[in-house]
């Protein structure tokens, strides 16, 4: 048996003593390892794992889904509250700096750190350009085939590169696969290269996927284009969706719609 519990996610939770903002972190643990799964954008996090009597010492790793303030600036606060773990999962470009563009205008949603920054706080870091390993029985699954044509990126996204801004592709977004006996669980923290993409490659590569866990960027998709997806995602087998931060309520009343303080067991 192994549990996720949501640490931060932007809607208000049932328990009330718990903050909530634009963000995600989860809390994964098998029983012989503790993985944190992005850091949100700030400290609450942080504050919300104390609430709810969950220590952050100790870890095995912690992941990052992709390069994103409101999925990874809060490791800042993570490493500055004097939290450590052995090791750093990120995709490979994790530490372009990121934007939102208007116009002549370039929003920063970078995390605002970089690798220096978690080399010196004791972390080994690993820039994933494959699929690795995170602890015996959960990996993080880099690089998916885009083969789905109306999965697409919004234009608003760039990062920059030594050629200037160019449109940013999610190249660097991580999910991870989680064995159980009877099929994985997929957690994803945006799936901006999109989720039908990331099931078809996660299903590919370690068979059938039981549940999907975490946000699935649809919150802006029309109700035909969020059909589609779910609809897709339970074609492939799937057989729960518990979908939150930017899945939308589309896609959250097609599944269960998770919250900060809610723990999934999963057998």
């Amino acid at each position: 048996m192994f549990r996720i519990t949501v640490l931060m996610e932007n809607n208000l939770s049932r328990n009330k003593a718990l903050r909530h903002g634009h963000g995600l972190s989860l809390l994964i643990d098998t029983g012989s390892d503790r993985i944190l799964f992005d850091t949100g954008p700030d400290d609450s996090f942080l504050f919300n794992a104390r609430k709810l009597g969950l220590s952050l010492d100790n870890l095995s790793a912690v992941v990052l889904s992709h390069g994103h303030y409101d999925h990874a600036s809060g490791f800042r606060d993570f490493v500055e509250a004097k939290h450590c773990a052995p090791s750093l999962f990120v995709g490979k470009g994790f530490f372009s700096r990121k934007f939102a563009a208007k116009g002549r205008v370039y929003s920063d949603l970078s995390a605002g750190w970089g690798r220096r920054f978690a080399e010196n706080h004791g972390f080994t870091v690993f820039e994933l350009s494959a699929d690795a390993q995170v602890v015996p029985g959960i990996y993080a699954i880099h690089g998916f085939p885009r083969l789905h044509r109306e999965e697409t990126i919004a234009s608003e996204y760039v990062k920059e590169s030594i050629a200037g801004f160019v449109h940013d592709d999610f190249s660097d977004e991580i999910a991870l696969a989680i064995e159980t006996k009877d099929g994985i669980v997929l957690v994803t923290g945006c799936a901006h290269p999109g989720i039908m993409n990331i099931a078809d490659t996660a299903s590919a590569r370690y068979g059938a996927i039981k549940a999907v866990v975490g946000g699935i960027h649809l919150g802006n998709a029309d109700d035909a284009r969020a059909g589609q997806a779910v609809d897709y995602l339970y074609s492939l087998g799937v057989r729960e969706l518990f979908l939150c931060h930017c899945s939308g309520e589309k896609c959250a009343e097609r599944g269960s719609r998770i919250a900060a303080g809610d723990t999934l067991f999963f057998f």
